[in-house]
């Protein structure tokens, strides 16, 4: 059931292009577990250039560097680090994803309409 979920959220994202720099509202889905399904709500995704973006849920905000082949990401909760790691990440279209390799917690993130645009 997991792996079909996943699937439809990649095949969701992938028929779209990565997206273009500026702030997007967006969906986060993290999976803590592949026995579980991914917990999703909405966030604020802020794509600043190529390779430099952050992610906000409230008061915690995940800021990414994206190399080529991985991305470092630093969770902050206010103005206090309370994670960071390195992972290999991919764009499956517009849906960005990584896993943090220590803890095995999966990430997307799916920007949707840009901020601040009327639906």
């Amino acid at each position: 059931m997991r792996g079909v979920a996943l699937t439809l959220l990649f095949a969701a994202g992938a028929a779209a292009a990565t997206p273009r720099p500026g702030r997007y509202e967006a969906t986060l889905c993290v999976q803590t577990s592949p026995a579980n399904p991914p917990s999703c709500g909405a966030a604020e995704f802020e794509l600043q250039s190529s390779t430099r973006a952050q992610v906000r849920v409230a008061d915690v905000v995940y800021r990414l560097h994206l190399r080529p082949a991985q991305v470092d990401v630093m969770t902050l909760q206010g103005k206090m680090e309370i994670d960071e790691f390195s992972a290999p990440y991919e764009w499956h279209g517009d849906v960005l994803s990584f896993v943090d390799p220590e803890k095995n917690v999966r990430y997307e993130v799916k920007p949707e309409a840009r901020a601040g645009a009327k639906h």
